[in-house]
């Protein structure tokens, strides 16, 4: 029984055994960072593509609404042509009115909440697709965002900080009045 587990070259087994776990961990590494080179140089290629096909459009905002594809009122050729697990993610879809046609388009994550409802603004737009938005007769607004958890507790800290120095100083020169009648 005892033969069955000979160590090779006088490693035991579960040396080998690790050794062999961070050599595919390694490898894991490399084919994932090699993947990911790929995919990064796509998206590249894929932004530069629809900045060079952008116009800039004046359109009249109508809704705004994070949906799902299906339910967005998009042409059925895009249905199509995305992906299946796309399909059912919510995405920004703002309803505008460009010229006589009303349209529903897809909007920029990082642009939808600077986007006014039933208001006219100058938009970089790429087939059905927004990417840039500013305010036709003023600026837009911009909205703070949400505040994070740690500023939240920064804030009380600093808060209670400013407290507990107000408290020694209204003790300090409290005691020194004190000490001088």
């Amino acid at each position: 029984m005892s033969d069955i587990f000979v160590p090779v070259l006088g490693i035991s087994t579960w040396m080998i055994v690790s050794i062999v776990i961070i050599v595919l961990l390694v490898a894991a590494l490399v084919a994932l960072s090699i993947y990911g080179k790929k995919l990064q140089t796509r998206q590249e290629n894929s932004q530069r593509e629809l900045e060079n096909a952008a116009q800039s459009v004046s359109l009249l905002v109508i809704d705004k609404k994070r949906l799902k594809l299906n339910e967005s009122g998009l042409p059925q050729i895009v249905l199509d042509q995305t992906p299946k697990y796309m399909r059912g993610r919510k995405v920004p879809i703002v309803k505008a009115k460009i010229g006589p046609k009303i349209m529903s388009l897809i909007c920029e994550e990082k642009i939808y909440d600077q986007i006014p409802v039933r208001k006219e603004v100058r938009a970089m737009v790429s087939g059905i697709y927004i990417m840039d938005v500013k305010g036709l007769r003023s600026s837009l607004e911009q909205k703070q965002g949400k505040v994070k958890f740690s500023q939240k507790m920064r804030m009380k800290l600093d808060g209670m900080r400013e407290k507990e120095k107000a408290k020694i100083d209204t003790i300090q020169s409290g005691g020194k009045k004190s000490k001088k009648k």
